[in-house]
């Protein structure tokens, strides 16, 4: 059967915002996406919590996408298609992290994936809100934090145009929860998970 691998960082895991837990395989959008193409795809998710996209991560190798992405393609035959939906983590204080450093990281993941993946699908960060400085995770982000991700889309959606890479961007009809200002409350994810099936569907026949 054809596969979709969904590689990412928390909101693709499927983190639960109200309790720090992992959402049920009936609320992931991952699991939904799965369920709504089950006749034409497997769907992989590889979604890690904390996982950075463009920079070394302290906690280790599959923390730094940078170093564990390769090995999962070495691992997989072919890929129909890749989702790759990283780069929020890459946003915290501690890496302090440039444009360029984002457009290169970016570069470099697409460019390994090209032998292993059919189509590619670009996600950019989920645009944090103010929330996230209230609560658990304003110990790792703060408001340059935020700024930054309001404007990082425009990075990922020139590189998906410059790569020839399809570019999907969430944002457009859904955003963090307010109890974190990060994570995907439920009902996002139900949409994530609608919105991506019909994409889907649309690139396959075009």
């Amino acid at each position: 059967m054809k596969k979709i691998l969904c590689y990412g960082d928390s909101n693709t895991f499927g983190f639960n915002p109200s309790n720090g837990l992992m959402f049920d395989k009936n609320i992931r959008w991952t699991d939904i996406l799965q369920n709504n193409l089950i006749n034409e795809f497997e769907v992989i998710n590889e979604g890690f919590c904390d996982r950075t996209g463009f920079t070394d991560n302290p906690k280790g190798f599959i923390f730094s996408a940078q170093k564990h992405f390769p090995k999962i393609l070495s691992d997989i035959s072919f890929i129909d298609i890749l989702i790759l939906a990283i780069g929020t983590n890459d946003l915290q204080f501690q890496y302090n992290i440039t444009s360029e450093t984002i457009k290169n990281g970016l570069e470099k993941l697409i460019n390994t994936a090209k032998a292993k993946s059919g189509k590619i699908i670009i996600i950019p960060p989920v645009k944090l809100n103010e929330q996230i400085l209230k609560g658990y995770f304003k110990c790792q982000f703060d408001q340059t934090s935020i700024d930054k991700s309001k404007h990082i889309d425009t990075i990922y959606k020139n590189t998906a145009k410059e790569f020839n890479c399809f570019y999907f961007d969430i944002n457009e009809f859904t955003k963090p929860s307010d109890i974190d200002g990060l994570h995907y409350s439920e009902f996002s994810h139900n949409i994530i998970a609608c919105k991506l099936t019909d994409f889907i569907h649309n690139i396959i026949q075009s």
